[in-house]
């Protein structure tokens, strides 16, 4: 079985039992500690793997990290963890950041068991970095970020490698994540670079917000274009024999049954014969009309702390758009509003 695979069964036993773990406790035994097994470390073995390791820090005495991953008699890897049920905050990062100064580990990890967050002291020595290099989250598995993880398997450790890459990998997440921002909700800065050769008159902020539904509209076209080309390039040779089944190609997660009950309840608010679509992003359900991605309705966030319902903006849009809810029978309140976008979205070519 390769590493793949094994990461697949892991993620699949974790979705079984995720429901009963409510401690740090807890997370750790069913969890972490396994999760690090998948790695090749010897979790019972104090020499190599050590649970409540004492990281003193100036004049604070005492001080223990969850585990410390020791390699020739040093900790290389620092390990602080927190329960399932934790999001991971800044507040946890400067603890991590702190056992980190005090010792001579090249490495730390935070987690709440599902996600692994990945530290280490590129931009400065000897002090962590106050951004992850890399993040791996068991729920949205992606090949290059196991590709990255296999060189944390103690077969393959490799500091020097693992050096090498981090920092192109640290900053080539960050773009990406600007890029999505962009995509999302493209900035002024953006707008004004994209029409600089495109606009001739003054870029006034009247202009850059004329200018930022098409900006958007543009984005989706060329993303969709390019997906479209890459699907239709994808021909079956005919020497395939026909008893071969390839696998779909897969590119939605599917949406929970709270997030169709608030999509099926905005559609009955619509009472449309149109057909209408529902999809899903790794941060947002929406809905749109049909398969065109321009005909988009709405969007749901559904946050751990509270949910956000976000309408599609048209340029003559004079409402708002964002509505926090907690439950759907909230949004009986905007129910003229949301037939106005629908009907807007209908008309759009």
């Amino acid at each position: 079985m390769d590493f793949i695979e094994k990461i697949t069964q892991f993620y699949k036993r974790i979705e079984q039992i995720k429901d009963n773990i409510c401690t740090e406790e807890a997370t750790k035994t069913s969890i972490i500690l396994p999760f690090f097994q998948l790695l090749g470390y010897d979790v019972f073995n104090p020499l190599e793997f050590v649970p409540e390791y004492t990281a003193d820090s100036g004049t604070k005495k005492g001080e223990k990290v969850d585990y410390a991953i020791i390699v020739n008699g040093e900790p290389l890897i620092l390990v602080e963890t927190k329960s399932i049920n934790t999001e991971l905050l800044p507040k946890h990062t400067s603890q991590l950041f702190r056992y980190f100064t005090v010792t001579k580990a090249k490495f730390g990890i935070l987690t709440n068991g599902i996600v692994y967050q990945f530290y280490s002291d590129l931009d400065e020595p000897n002090k962590m970095d106050s951004k992850p290099f890399l993040i791996f989250d068991l729920f949205n598995i992606k090949k290059d970020k196991i590709e990255e993880l296999k060189n944390f398997q103690k077969e393959n450790l490799n500091i020097k490698n693992i050096l090498n890459n981090a920092s192109e990998l640290k900053y080539r997440t960050m773009i990406k994540e600007v890029i999505a921002e962009q995509v999302q909700e493209p900035s002024d800065q953006m707008i004004k670079i994209l029409i600089k050769n495109i606009y001739p008159g003054s870029k006034t902020q009247a202009i850059v917000d004329k200018f930022r539904d098409v900006t958007k509209r543009a984005i989706n076209e060329y993303m969709n274009d390019i997906i479209s080309e890459r699907l239709n390039a994808l021909i079956i040779p005919d020497s395939v024999p026909q008893s071969i089944t390839l696998p779909p190609v897969k590119n939605e997660t599917s949406l929970t049954d709270e997030e169709n009950e608030t999509l099926d309840y905005i559609k009955n608010i619509i009472n449309t014969d149109e057909y209408i679509v529902y999809k899903k992003t790794s941060r947002y359900a929406y809905m749109q009309i049909g398969e065109s991605s321009l005909k988009w309705i709405c969007r749901v966030y559904m946050q751990k702390s509270r949910r956000l319902f976000s309408l599609h903006k048209f340029p003559d849009t004079n409402y708002e758009c964002e509505y926090y809810f907690d439950e759907n029978s909230q949004l009986d309140s905007i129910r003229e509003l949301i037939i106005d976008t629908f009907k807007k979205c209908c008309n759009v070519s």
